[in-house]
């Protein structure tokens, strides 16, 4: 019989993007690469500057780079640290380089014997490179290549703020004069005699020329260079509004000054100072909006920055100590007090406390013992811990939420597919609009008409440029992913950002989610004379030769309480009524009720209790002590400290809570009605809990999952959105679309709040650039001219559309002060 066909599994690669200035730009990057024969799709982030392309199987990243610079833009160079195994001497080097050099897209290849290194700089897929060097024959391994990506990008954006600090500075330098001579003139009398008495108009104009000419061949020349190419390709992005709108002023003003005979009398005026400060003022718009994108990655650039550079390991004898990439699974390692822990392991010799903040966003250091376990980039506090490696490099715990944040940073949600379509067509229709503004102040408009016609279609270009509608849904994505990392909340997809903020039910696994999902002792009422040491020891003694959970619950308590055990001989358990044994020479018994009637002991002095027991879905059980009724003990799985407050914030969000739990159905209930949860669903195997989910959400609307074990994995699929519980299974956590990494419930509120005022931000962020849009561009066309006599100057126009672009990036930095919905409190 043929084994079934399994599809291929889809191929992502990730690629930057440099150039992109505005919302078209990305949705003509994304056209191109999705143009690439064998991608199945591609979606481009303009605030990550970052392209994710999706293949069903591998494809040439050389084809891909090759898209991306047809249509103007371009992938910068990446430096990969490959680490090689085998190479013994100089040929051995060449035969190497020559391996990687082969690679399409690589630069240069530089192979260090010593090192036993190699450091690549291009545009070539690393795992390309990787395997290169295998082919002829040597082992490799990639070193930190994300680290060293991250590194890259924050020194190229550095760089291009740098350059952008520096060309503003010129431009505002040169543009001064000029304003101060143009617009002086007009608004000043005494600089109208000053420069009329002096230097004389025409002088002035040919000083505003030469000042205006250095402006755009410096400082603005990146806005013809892809401006003018872009609408060559009929394909005109921000670039090109600059590109014209500048031009068409400093033409019209060269023309002015130099053959003034060419214009019709009475229009011979120059705009030199508004092809200057507009140059200016969007120089300032970009400078502003690159240190404002800076910012919005800073939750990334911390989470690299967690982890250590340096590590101390044992090496036979002695402990040396060795970069963080040359630690293996295995390996044992030494941890000081204050240090960062280097790499997930567990603890094999000390005690210690470990501040787990960064990665759970709990802030109560957790004590650690040996094998407890210990998590990269978390923080020793006072004690010397040793322990063994147990995963390291992009195995890490650490790297897996840089990859989860990274990739919810990256994504593209639902509502960003409309603004794309709008701002596919918009730069056209603007330079349409531009044309008309003209065309109609030329035909109608007073005199100057031309003037007024020019004047006017360079605002609507100006006016109208469409980065903020590009900016306006990464850049809310980016700060509130961020902001959920900090707070242990990861969304492992973006779309679970829109997805969340539409729930109308939150449906909870009980063991594990609501409560702590192991059995412990809760209650133990003792009979009069006697002491609750005593009894739980002889009670533990017993129950330690049990298997049962119940009998190991018991055993825990004891162990927590630091009892000495009796010695335990001739021990029976009776099946349906409990375990009899001798401890330290006193017989003891311990069952339920029927096995103490049967011994002919009355448990009706605690009878009161029971019904209470009772009611909170706990059994109780009784001990007999030498022929007496001694306790009365009850043994539960305990609802987690946090679960209250979580219930009460889920209500106070408007939501309705369920329970959805394979336990008894009296059980369930008693936690129910313990924590106010509004629906119960008990009983239910695991294909049962996906019925259940379909059935609430017909009920009351989109419904969000919470739960932490394998059973939950295809509730968790099957939910609008799931959200794991970081401290549950892998399986679990991978068919979630939010983990929450503490373990606390309350995670599920704040990830719901987060969501609502991240889709709050960006609705006001599209609000802000498409009003904006809507409401200048007729102002700036000159609407308001026959009623008011108002015209915006193109200067102003400038002005606004820097402004636009920077108050949604300050929109968006204004989710880093998003507070959860309850204080952190107890852990879980």
């Amino acid at each position: 019989m043929n084994a079934p066909f399994t599809p291929p599994a889809p191929v992502t690669l990730s690629l930057p993007v440099d150039g992109m200035t505005c919302a078209s730009c990305v949705v003509r990057v994304e056209r191109a690469l999705t143009a690439v024969p064998g991608v199945t799709s591609a979606t481009v982030n303009l605030a990550t500057e970052r392209a994710e392309v999706l293949s069903a199987a591998p494809i040439d990243r050389a084809a891909l780079v090759a898209a991306v610079d047809r249509v103007g833009y371009t992938v910068p160079s990446q430096t990969v640290d490959i680490a090689i195994e085998g190479m013994t001497c100089a040929s051995c080097v060449a035969r190497v380089e020559r391996a990687l050099t082969a690679v399409p897209g690589v630069v240069s290849a530089n192979v260090n014997l010593a090192t036993e290194r190699a450091t690549v700089t291009g545009t070539a897929d690393a795992a390309l490179l990787q395997n290169a060097v295998e082919t002829v024959g040597y082992g490799a391994r990639l070193v930190q290549a994300s680290a060293a990506g991250d590194a890259e990008g924050a020194a190229r954006k550095q760089a291009e703020e740098a350059l952008l600090r520096r060309d503003l500075l010129i431009a505002a330098t040169l543009s001064l004069p000029v304003l101060a001579l143009e617009m002086g003139s007009h608004l000043f009398a005494p600089i109208h005699h000053l420069i009329m008495t002096t230097i004389g108009m025409q002088t002035s104009w040919v000083l505003q020329f030469v000042l205006t000419s250095l402006v755009l061949l410096g400082p603005g020349r990146r806005f013809y260079l892809k401006g003018y190419p872009a609408l060559w390709r009929l394909a005109p992005d921000m670039n090109s509004l600059v590109a014209v709108g500048t031009t068409a002023a400093f033409a019209y003003s060269v023309v002015a000054t130099f053959l003034p005979g060419l214009l019709p009398p009475g229009t011979v005026n120059v705009y030199f100072e508004a092809a200057a400060v507009i140059v200016t003022l969007i120089l300032l718009g970009r400078f502003l909006e690159a240190r404002a994108k800076g910012r919005t990655s800073q939750a990334i650039s911390r989470l690299v920055g967690l982890q250590p550079r340096m590590a101390r390991v044992h090496r036979g004898d002695t402990v040396v100590e060795v970069p963080i990439a040359e630690v293996r699974t295995g390996d044992l390692l030494d941890l000081r007090p204050g240090e960062r822990v280097p790499v997930d392991g567990e603890v094999t010799a000390g005690d210690s406390w470990i501040d787990e903040s960064m990665i759970t966003g709990e802030p109560a250091p957790v004590a650690k013992a040996a094998g407890a376990a210990v998590t990269g980039g978390t923080v020793n506090q006072t004690g010397a811990l040793t322990f063994r490696a147990t995963a390291v490099g992009e195995a890490t715990m650490l790297a897996q939420i840089i990859r989860m944040v990274e990739a919810a940073q990256g994504g593209k949600l639902p509502i960003q597919g409309l603004v794309d379509r709008i701002t596919l067509w918009f730069v056209p229709v603007v330079m349409g609009l531009a044309a008309l503004t003209f065309a109609v102040w030329l035909i109608f408009g007073p005199d100057p008409a031309l003037t007024f016609g020019l004047v006017n279609a360079v605002a609507v270009l100006i006016i109208a440029c469409p980065c903020a509608m590009g900016l306006a849904t990464p850049t809310s994505i980016m700060v509130g992913t961020g902001r959920g990392a900090e707070l242990g909340v990861l969304f492992r997809k973006g779309e679970a950002l829109q997805a969340l903020q539409s729930v109308r039910v939150v449906a909870l696994d009980k063991t594990g989610t609501l409560t702590a999902g192991k059995p412990a002792l809760t209650d133990l009422i003792l009979a009069p004379g006697y002491d609750r040491a005593g009894v739980l020891a002889l009670v533990a003694s017993v129950e330690a030769r049990s298997e049962h959970p119940i009998a190991r619950a018991i055993v825990a308590a004891a162990a927590a309480e630091e009892l000495t055990l009796p010695v335990v001989t001739d021990f029976a358990s009776e099946t349906g009524f409990g375990v009899t044994a001798m401890a330290g020479g006193v017989p003891v018994q311990i069952g339920a009720d029927r096995y103490m009637a049967r011994m002919g002991l009355d448990v009706a002095p605690f009878s009161e209790e029971a019904a209470c027991l009772g009611a909170e879905g706990k059994s109780p059980l009784y001990a007999a002590i030498d022929g007496r009724l001694a306790a009365m003990l009850a043994v539960a799985d305990p609802v987690k400290p946090t679960t209250p407050a979580a219930i009460r914030a889920l209500h106070d969000l408007g939501l309705k809570v369920a329970m959805i739990t394979g336990d008894n159905a009296r059980t369930a209930q008693a936690i129910a009605r313990q924590l106010g949860i509004d629906e119960i669903v008990a009983e239910v195997l695991p294909g049962g809990k996906v019925e259940a989910i379909q059935r609430l959400r017909r009920d009351h609307g989109p419904l969000a999952f919470v739960g932490d074990g394998i059973n939950d994995a295809p509730a968790l699929a099957e939910a609008d959105v799931g959200l794991a519980i970081g401290t549950g299974t892998d399986i679990a956590i991978e068919a979630a679309d939010v983990v929450l990494m503490s373990g606390r419930l309350t995670g599920v509120p704040d990830a719901i709040a987060l969501s609502r005022a991240t889709m709050g931000n960006i609705r006001q962020n599209l609000f802000w650039a498409f009003v904006y849009n809507a409401a200048l561009i007729p102002v700036a066309a000159g609407t308001l001219y026959p009623a008011f006599g108002i015209l915006l100057s193109p200067v102003f126009a400038a002005g606004a559309m820097a402004l636009s672009s920077v108050f949604v990036l300050g929109n968006a930095l204004c989710l880093r002060r998003f507070q959860p919905t309850q204080t952190n409190g107890e852990t879980a």
